[in-house]
């Protein structure tokens, strides 16, 4: 995420590396913390994780206030239809909607580029633009780092790979694109699995000790 004064006007460019993974048992999703106001590092801890409810959640990339204000909506959209449904929404559900929203919002966009990750019946993982287009995906990065993470994806992805596995490969893309990204970095990697238990947000201690089991190393 990047911020620039133009003009007395703050304006946000991409300048960010998320990324999600779908697993056989769940989905893994990861941030860096880097948040920029031109050259400047305005921010080194953002957290870049919206849960939306307890088995959905979206990492953003983008103009800041956009994506918060698109995870509030989505938040108390999802939260009525649950109330209304008496049941939890579909991952499909929920990001058809937000794709909706981008879409009718496309003459002024939304500065965004999201991904949406849950477990319903089934783990779930969807990437969208500004202007809605939606994906489903195996596994996907966003942002300015996203070209140097998705080498580490291709590389290391499998499809029956589990969650704990998934993990090691989110770090690794993560580091990578932290390393070699100049607008990515920040001192935190933000850490999420969903899986059909809900979604468990990783500690910085917790995060510390698997990236010790990783190895992760810099040239």
């Amino acid at each position: 995420m990047k911020q620039e004064e133009q003009n007395g006007v703050k304006k946000i460019e991409t300048g960010t590396t998320t990324l999600g993974i779908k697993s056989s048992d769940g989905v893994v999703i990861a941030t860096e913390s880097q948040a920029s106001m031109g050259r400047l590092v305005s921010n080194k801890y953002t957290d870049k994780i919206i849960p939306i409810q307890d088995h959905i959640a979206i990492t953003i990339a983008g103009l800041v206030s956009d994506a918060q204000s698109l995870g509030r909506l989505m938040k108390a959209e999802t939260s009525l239809y649950q109330l209304e449904r008496k049941k939890k929404v579909k991952i499909e559900s929920a990001a058809t909607l937000l794709s909706n929203i981008l879409q009718g919002n496309k003459m002024f966009p939304y500065f965004v580029q999201l991904l949406v990750a849950g477990y319903d019946e089934e783990p779930k993982l969807y990437s969208m633009d500004a202007v809605g287009s939606l994906i489903e995906e195996k596994a996907a990065a966003t942002g300015s780092g996203s070209q140097i993470a998705y080498g580490v994806l291709e590389n290391y992805y499998e499809e029956d790979n589990n969650v704990d596995e998934n993990i090691k490969i989110a770090l690794k893309a993560i580091h990578a694109a932290k390393e070699r990204d100049s607008a990515s970095g920040g001192r935190k990697i933000h850490l999420m699995k969903i899986t059909k238990d809900g979604t468990k947000k990783y500690t910085q201690e917790e995060i510390e000790e698997l990236k010790k089991k990783v190895k992760l190393r810099s040239i």
